[in-house]
């Protein structure tokens, strides 16, 4: 049985009460807001381990409420769209989110993401400290903190996902549909900008740091974590 506090954020009750009927079957504690102001509070107040957050709300989006928690937390936040609506994935990975459910769902797909996306960031049993080091780089997934030089350097969930786990595997080529469903995870339908992007803005940080270990692109594959012997 799963344990776990998921925080429900969504304005139409129905769905709220159907998503707590299935979530709190599996063994879960579920919270409700049905706004964007409202998720917020909660969220300070019951620090959930996952959150399923709509993107239209009343007093604040989706979006906004994406970027408000990512300032401060790296809680686990799959998206709700409903079908039909402009969806922009990209956009919503960029902004943290780790992925996304379109209505009508199953309630049973979205209880399997939830366990997807947890098994992920390594709660529900797993406690092994998730660590890498090469020269002048240490690289802990556990804490969520990218050390250069012995300095933490801020860097947002996903790129701490993606050089952890091209790091964890060095000198192995990637592919961008591989890495998409390695680290984004579950199903995830993306766009290949979305790794390249977030490529980009990882080595801005470790751009000439050591002559040891490089991140490179391999020109009509992907990309690697390369470690010189």
């Amino acid at each position: 049985m799963a344990s776990g506090k998921i925080l429900v954020v969504d304005d139409d009750r129905n769905i709220c009460e159907l998503l707590r009927l299935y979530i709190e079957k599996e063994g879960f504690e579920v919270v409700i807001a049905n706004d964007g102001r409202q998720a917020l509070e909660l969220f300070e107040a019951d620090k959930p381990d996952l959150i399923m957050l709509d993107i239209m709300l009343p007093e604040l989006d989706g979006w906004q409420v994406c970027r408000e928690i990512r300032k401060k937390s790296q809680c686990p936040i799959i998206m709700l769209t409903a079908k039909g609506e402009v969806f922009d994935k990209v956009l919503g990975l960029e902004l943290g989110a780790d992925d996304y459910v379109v209505k009508p769902f199953e309630a049973k797909e979205v209880v399997a993401r939830i366990k997807a996306v947890l098994r992920r960031f390594g709660k529900n049993g797993d406690d092994l400290v998730k660590e890498v080091h090469y020269d002048k780089l240490s690289i802990n997934l556990t804490n969520y903190e990218l050390k250069v030089n012995g300095k933490a350097v801020d860097t947002p969930p996903k790129e701490m996902e993606l050089i952890y786990h091209l790091a964890s595997n060095p000198n192995r080529v990637f592919t961008r549909d591989q890495l998409l469903d390695e680290v984004w995870g579950f199903d995830y339908y993306g766009d290949s900008r979305t790794v390249d992007v977030h490529v980009k803005r990882l080595r801005e940080k470790l751009e000439g740091v050591s002559d040891k270990w490089a991140l490179k692109t391999v020109w009509g594959v992907g990309y690697k974590f390369e470690v010189k012997e």
